[in-house]
């Protein structure tokens, strides 16, 4: 997938000109950080709710579309923030029309239609990249540089229910998050997957619980719940005579180690020390890290085969608990 053969990759200093489709909680964020970013503009946002784009675009002092086609010929990239069910029909006109787009997760409802939006943009010789907000975490990112062998992996991302995301269950709507997480640190085949899953107060799961199995022998515990009372968001991973513990929300990162014992002692120290971080709003570095890719003409952190291999683990976990539910 590259963008070098494109007309409007915007090497040269010209600004990147940017429309965001969908102007709900995350598409207004979206809109916010193009808006103040020195070398892009933001030309446009649609949404069906006229009201909704009208008000985000009086904001930033750009064009209000109720379709998002009236986008296409005035923008070099485009970011889809609209409901998942929606995701195919508002980006094939872009794609089609060589738009570069940053695809929030996940990238279509199934895994084959996801795959043919993947074979579009490739087609297409665009910039693909998909919206995995957590790998853009400071905590994460540092966690990634240091982890090197992990043997296992625990995730809890559990929360209070919001009213938002309900066309989808929590498996692709929050533990998808950490399944690209967990392939992007163990990076191996898998070999097992064993799940379960409860609905609570929507038609789909709203409480899931997998395990995943690498063929080198790895294992990860992922949990996600939707209805919670509590807020936790964080992953713990056992590597080689280390302890990596991060939260994910205050982008903290604990290392925990045995020191070599000292003469005469019995038995190591056992030590923890806290990683400095810079925090930084993951979806900043995130809008950052596309621009980035569409400018300079390279394959996104998050690009669409990176998106399909967790929407592939994410379904088989689904089909899992299907299978084990009444």
């Amino acid at each position: 997938m590259t963008a070098a053969t494109h007309t409007h990759s915007k090497g040269n200093g010209a600004k990147l000109r940017v429309g965001v489709a969908g102007v709900g909680y995350l598409g207004r964020i979206h809109a916010r950080i193009y808006a103040a970013m020195p070398d892009v503009e933001l030309v446009g946002v649609a949404d069906i709710n006229e009201k909704a784009a009208q008000e985000i675009a009086q904001q930033h002092g750009c064009h209000a579309y109720a379709d998002s086609r009236d986008l296409l010929g005035s923008v070099d990239a485009v970011s889809i923030v609209v409901p998942t069910v929606y995701h195919s029909q508002v980006a094939k006109p872009f794609l089609e029309r060589g738009v570069h787009m940053l695809m929030e997760k996940p990238i279509a409802p199934t895994y084959e239609e996801s795959a043919e939006l993947v074979k579009l943009a490739e087609r297409a010789g665009v910039i693909f990249q998909v919206g995995h907000l957590e790998r853009f975490n400071a905590g994460v990112m540092a966690l990634a540089a240091r982890v090197q062998n992990p043997r296992f992996i625990e995730v809890h991302r559990i929360g209070p229910f919001v009213a938002r995301a309900t066309d989808v269950d929590v498996v692709t709507d929050l533990m998808i998050h950490d399944i690209d997480i967990v392939l992007s640190l163990v990076r191996s085949d898998i070999r097992n997957v064993a799940a379960t899953g409860i609905h609570v107060l929507t038609d789909h799961v709203d409480i899931a619980n997998a395990r995943i199995e690498f063929e080198n022998g790895a294992v990860a515990n992922v949990t996600a719940s939707r209805v919670s009372n509590k807020k936790l968001r964080r992953i713990r991973v056992f590597g080689d005579h280390q302890y990596y513990g991060l939260d994910y929300a205050e982008q903290k990162l604990d290392i925990t180690h045995a020191l070599p014992s000292e003469t005469g002692a019995e038995w190591p120290q056992i030590v923890t020390e806290t990683v400095p971080i810079t925090p930084r709003p993951p979806l900043d570095a995130e809008l950052d890290s596309f621009v980035r890719a569409v400018r300079t003409s390279t394959l996104p952190v998050v690009n669409g085969h990176v998106g399909l291999e967790a929407l592939r683990v994410a379904q088989l976990v689904k089909e899992k608990i299907a299978a084990c539910m009444p």
